[in-house]
């Protein structure tokens, strides 16, 4: 089945997937939903306990709790709440996050209960066409709602779908995460660090208004999220423009020594102590991922970092974005300080303020 043909199973088959359809779709429903509710990056998995406990739970966990990469510890994903479906109560279905695991030919007391809400029709579908495995479904039970059916004709098929299609599904749930992030942190921004990144470097720096101003010099600015007690994190942004000549710039190599020749001279765990500089940790080597800042190429860098003396140390995310045309190289960064605590949220928070960079000159 090709993409095409893909899309429209995701578009038509709502209107007679499932049994239920009229009661949660129709629009006078959708008004009197309650909000969605639940804390950033968990999930209710909804599952058959049998099936969790097998091959296809373990595939599950596979894709969304796998260790989040360039990360100074193993960290999740995704938390995972599961539920069997006989035990899904009125306030877990009203999560911001569900996703419902079964296969047509399971008898398990669990997936009969899921599979029943698919009528024939949809179960011919799949069985004609074993490469469908997925439905997303908005605001079913509630507003700001993302529910997601993972099915098959077996769990060979679903196994071999889930794995195949990995990366695409967890990209999904990630960028949910940074919209419901987003939300929250630019209801109020610094127009001040708009003004400065607009006037020297051409680009427009979203930062909320909790970022202060910390330094700058001709091609660098640093915002700091300081924080009054050890039990939050303390977040700093800075970036950075220099010349662009030549793709190798761009080559992990060159990537951590650019890093490096930014952070020595500005960045300090204590400005009283010169040996305190920060660098890039190269033990554990950072992860490197081609992608785009406002449509525009990059390569992100995901890491840990520690000062020279050892003193401090914890968790990076940058984008080095190239404008060829321009002959520019931009370079910006999130790390994190937060001792024996969990990073995950704090550097899907660099990331949402990150990506929301725009950078005016090279669309011109």
């Amino acid at each position: 089945m090709n993409y095409k043909n893909l899309l429209l199973f995701i578009i038509c088959v709502p209107l007679f997937l499932f049994n239920s359809c009229e009661e949660a779709g129709s629009s006078s429903s959708k008004t009197n939903l309650p909000k969605a509710r639940g804390a950033l990056g968990e999930i209710i998995l909804v599952i058959d306990s049998a099936m969790y406990a097998g091959p296809v739970g373990e595939m599950v966990k596979e894709v969304f709790q796998e260790d989040i990469k360039g990360i100074i510890r193993e960290e999740p994903l995704f938390n995972i709440k599961k539920v069997d479906p006989r035990s899904l109560t009125r306030i877990l279905k009203m999560a911001t996050n569900m996703i419902y695991v079964t296969t047509f030919d399971d008898t398990g007391a669990g997936s009969r209960a899921i599979n029943s809400q698919f009528t024939e029709a949809s179960k011919k579908m799949a069985l004609e066409d074993p490469s469908l495995y997925m439905l997303r479904s908005k605001d079913e039970f509630a507003v700001g709602q993302e529910v997601l059916y993972l099915f098959g004709n077996n769990k060979e098929e679903l196994i071999s779908n889930l794995r195949r299609n990995k990366a695409g599904i967890q990209s999904l749930f990630i960028s949910r995460e940074r919209e419901r992030i987003g939300v929250a942190l630019f209801s109020r921004k610094n127009s001040a660090a708009t003004i400065m990144g607009r006037e020297k470097m051409g680009i427009e720096i979203n930062l909320p208004a909790s970022y202060q101003f910390v330094q700058d010099d001709d091609d660098f600015m640093w915002f700091r999220q300081p924080t009054p007690r050890t039990s939050k994190p303390d977040i700093s942004l800075f970036f950075y423009q220099t010349e662009y000549s030549d793709e190798s710039q761009v080559f992990p190599e060159n990537l951590i020594a650019l890093r490096n020749d930014i952070t020595k001279p500005r960045i300090f765990g204590d400005p009283d102590k010169p040996l305190s500089y920060i660098v890039t940790e190269t033990i554990e080597p950072p992860v490197f991922t081609t992608t785009t800042v406002d449509g525009n190429y990059a390569m992100e860098m995901r890491g840990a970092w520690k000062t020279n003396n050892l003193s401090m140390g914890g968790s990076f995310l940058s984008y080095a974005v190239v404008d060829a045309e321009n002959g520019k190289l931009y370079y910006m960064e999130g790390f994190v300080y937060y001792p024996n605590e969990a990073h995950r949220s704090s550097i899907r928070e660099i990331e949402t303020i990150l990506l929301a960079t725009e950078i005016p000159e090279i669309k011109q």
